[in-house]
């Protein structure tokens, strides 16, 4: 299995397929609806939408990346305020990360085989996740959705 087959069924794993570790991120998401995607619990610095907006946001920063741009912060920012709630809007919001996603499977898929394991040109600096492998970045975007949508699990418990 060549290095995008395995990220590719990774991240299919993660989104929806059947994790080892429990629900896939749609699964997590479609149970949500747009008044508990909006509600921030105390003590809680983000709410569900905006995390979304967050993951939607880095998807698209690690997509860039792998496309030949310089790393920087996603242009949408790094956690994009998702407004005031909104059914259409936290809709359009899933669809959006799902969309992103899509494309992202795409460029894995297409990917050259011997440029997973060059280093990206840029210097390394954890918070932008930059000076990886293009291997590295990819595993960890895969993480950082496992990571969110685990949140995201824990506020809809809170909320509910």
């Amino acid at each position: 299995m060549t290095i995008s087959e395995k990220l590719s069924k990774e991240l299919e794993q993660v989104l929806s397929g059947d994790p080892w570790y429990g629900s896939p991120v749609y699964k997590i998401l479609e149970n949500i609806n747009f008044e508990t995607a909006y509600e921030q619990p105390g003590g809680s610095i983000h709410n569900i939408a905006g995390i979304v907006l967050h993951m939607l946001s880095w998807t698209e920063e690690v997509m860039d990346r792998l496309n030949g741009m310089p790393a920087q912060q996603p242009s949408s920012g790094d956690w994009p305020n998702p407004g005031a709630p909104d059914e259409q809007k936290w809709q359009q919001y899933v669809n959006d990360l799902k969309l992103v996603n899509v494309n992202l499977l795409g460029i894995i898929q297409n990917f050259p085989e011997e440029q997973w394991n060059e280093p990206m040109l840029d210097e390394r600096n954890p918070e932008l996740g930059t000076g990886v492998s293009h291997e590295e970045l990819v595993r960890g975007l895969i993480q950082h959705h496992v990571y969110h949508s685990a949140q995201i699990a824990l506020l809809t418990r809170i909320i509910l």
